[in-house]
């Protein structure tokens, strides 16, 4: 039986990237060590990591002006990191809440002490929509605004034509769609991924941050490793590297740069994610909730209406190969994650149950 896995994270990761690290698995021919076992700090794994940095510029035209750096704790080390960091002038930060992941980060936020305004929620919208910026938001009272560009869990996202137009800084959690869609990096003063929904397994978690923003602060009473610039400095290997999972993340890096880059990725994405709301759209037994015009190519989020249904019909699809497609327990339904290395292949077999289900 043919099985697809439409997790929202860890994600699918590419057949041939999957293939190629079984077979480098055991014994590298030149290190004679697995690639579970050489050093962070060995000549081997500071080529994958320069050539990954390298590679993820290219796909990305991320230019000199910004540092790009490969951390661990996931997302949420993140929402701590960029206030420690940035929030350091006006002790404040701006916040579009849109969905779980933004509020997790508000939390963060205030829980070092420092001020969160939140300048529109669509909390009671059910997140079914975006926030956006009133037209009198004065940027100057604030750090820096915090928003997500996709949202997992609920499904609405900020592609690069409906981002926030602000003068301030602006900064991008872009974990559930970094390089499955173009943005302009130039538009933001940070950005941040964790590498298990399109980069590659869980463990690394990248940062590109503007060089001269960083400079402006003062990060007292920081303690080192909350630091980027220490990162930068002992680029990426400040202390010992989640050297596999960077591994693995140089590998879908080239895989996505041997497929066509960032703008074929976008165009399959496209693809795929049409066929399937298209289906959906089409259908008297499911819908999907988020604004057509706002909705993520990433991360398709429907529903019969009856959650204990939902569940029911999730289960099933488990059973026909087609797994992990129940939606988060805040939101219930189903979520069908299209990640870069999802086959259409996948929409199809979907579509194809979802039809029977409907009969």
């Amino acid at each position: 039986m043919t099985t697809y896995n439409f997790s929202a994270g860890p994600g699918v990761i590419p057949e041939e990237v999957v293939t190629q690290v079984k077979n480098e698995f055991e014994k590298n021919e030149h290190t004679q060590l697995s690639i579970m076992e050489i050093s962070h700090r060995s000549e081997t794994f500071q080529n994958i990591i320069f050539d990954a940095e390298q590679k993820l510029r290219e796909l990305m035209a991320i230019p000199d002006e910004y540092a790009v750096v490969f951390l661990q704790g996931g997302g949420s080390l993140q929402f701590e990191m960029l206030p420690l960091n940035f929030a350091t002038h006006q002790q404040n930060v701006a916040l579009l809440d849109s969905g779980n992941f933004a509020a997790k980060a508000g939390e963060a936020i205030e829980a070092l002490g420092k001020k969160l305004t939140v300048i529109d929620s669509t909390k009671q919208q059910h997140y079914q929509q975006l926030p956006s910026l009133p037209s009198d938001f004065n940027a100057d009272d604030y750090d820096y605004l915090h928003i997500v560009t996709n949202n997992t869990i609920e499904g609405a996202t900020f592609h690069q034509n409906n981002l926030p137009v602000t003068s301030g800084r602006l900064v991008a959690d872009m974990s559930s769609n970094i390089l499955a869609e173009p943005y302009d990096i130039n538009t933001f003063d940070a950005v941040f991924a964790g590498g298990q929904k399109n980069l590659g397994p869980a463990g690394v978690t990248l940062a590109i941050v503007r060089k001269e923003w960083l400079d402006q602060q003062d990060i007292t009473g920081v303690g080192p490793m909350m630091r980027y610039q220490n990162h930068i400095d002992k680029q990426s290997m400040f202390n010992t590297s989640p050297v596999f999972s960077i591994y693995v993340m140089d590998l879908v890096l080239n895989w996505v740069a041997q497929q066509g880059g960032v703008a074929e990725m976008h165009r399959r994405n496209l693809m795929k994610s049409q066929r399937l709301y298209d289906f959906i759209d089409q259908s008297d037994y499911f819908s999907a909730p988020v604004a057509t015009e706002e909705r993520s190519l990433t991360n398709i989020i429907f529903t019969t209406g009856d959650l204990q249904n939902d569940k029911a019909i999730a289960k099933q699809a488990t059973q026909e190969g087609l797994f992990n497609l129940a939606g988060h327990r805040s939101v219930g339904g189903f979520r069908a994650s299209l990640y870069n290395a999802q086959p259409i292949e996948a929409v199809d077999a979907l579509i194809s149950f979802l039809q029977k289900v409907e009969k």
